[in-house]
């Protein structure tokens, strides 16, 4: 059951992945994974090597918690593929219930890592700012255009696969700005076996670069950290705010016109601008909805320890 649960949990984090704004990171610290993520990810370095000699491939595969992380980046995988169409799908006929129930998770993913934080100080509120700072100044970027090359795909998902790791930067969001959301979605909509492998190959080796910087800062500046990325979460709140005007267009992959710029507006004025509805009344269930979620998923968290326990203890006891 603890693999099925953990299974899961990587499908929550591939479904937040898809939307650009929303991070699988978030999803992982909110259902308590996100430390015994890049513990095992950070296992996986020439050390491993020596390991296999010594001990085999079996012990090998429990050094790096490898059923855990087959459980997770299986969840991932298959929300990714199948998904993928229905997201887009909502975000083009339904946006602003998809927007609000996201922003509605992520409102209370703050609130739920702040409670984490054990005392504040004017650095931490320095961190807190800054990473607000940070994330709010990322989603005010003019996307680029780069060129679909294998080279840049590899880059890209270098790139997005560090921002799903922190709660709060969006890795499609990342792979938005550079230009590359569209493709990469079209070729997991499409299976395009050559662009999916040099997307996957760039994203592990930013998981096995990344994955060491944040695990030694959580490790040795948990709460510091933490005041950052929580910042960096609530720095996103703008680029998911259900009610928008669409400034200027682009067009995707699939030679549809797309948003491009947009701007940020009340649902009042929203009706006026637009002369759409601004459904108020699914908004708020919706974000209802986000956090009832983002609740539920911490009391399984507190209830449940995750399958990796062991492996925590075990670097904790070496620190001492």
């Amino acid at each position: 059951m603890n693999f099925l649960f953990t299974y899961l949990k990587g499908m929550a984090m591939g479904a937040a992945d898809v939307v650009p704004g929303v991070s699988g990171g978030t999803i992982a610290f909110i259902t308590g994974i996100l430390d015994t993520l890049l513990e095992s990810i950070r296992r996986i370095n020439p050390t491993l090597i020596s390991v296999i000699r010594k001990q085999g491939i079996k012990q090998a595969f429990e050094y790096i918690n490898g059923s855990f992380l087959m459980c997770v980046f299986g969840g991932i995988l298959t929300s990714i593929f199948s998904l993928s169409k229905l997201i887009t799908y909502l975000l083009a006929t339904h946006p602003i219930p998809v927007w609000s129930f996201f922003f509605g998770l992520i409102v209370i993913s703050v609130v739920h890592m702040l409670k984490q934080v054990k005392g504040f100080s004017c650095v931490r509120l320095l961190l807190f700012t800054l990473g607000v700072a940070f994330a709010w100044g990322i989603t005010m970027l003019n996307p680029i255009a780069l060129e679909m090359t294998y080279l840049n795909v590899f880059i890209g998902g270098s790139i997005a696969i560090c921002a799903m790791l922190l709660p709060g930067i969006s890795g499609s969001f990342i792979l938005l700005l550079l230009g590359l959301y569209p493709s990469i979605l079209a070729a997991a909509k499409n299976f395009d076996i050559t662009v999916l492998a040099i997307f996957a190959s760039g994203c592990i080796f930013g998981l096995l670069t990344f994955s060491h910087l944040l695990s030694a800062l959580l490790r040795k500046f948990h709460d510091a950290t933490l005041i950052f990325l929580t910042g960096l979460m609530l720095g996103t709140l703008g680029k998911i705010w259900p009610w928008k005007e669409v400034l200027t267009w682009r067009m995707n992959s699939a030679g549809e016109q797309v948003p491009l710029l947009e701007k940020n507006l009340s649902p009042m004025q929203f009706e006026q601008v637009t002369g759409q509805t601004a459904n108020i009344a699914w908004a708020i269930a919706a974000f209802v909805c986000g956090i009832v979620l983002v609740w539920a998923m911490e009391k399984f968290a507190a209830r449940s320890n995750p399958v990796s326990d062991n492996l925590l203890k075990e670097e904790k006891s070496k620190q001492k």
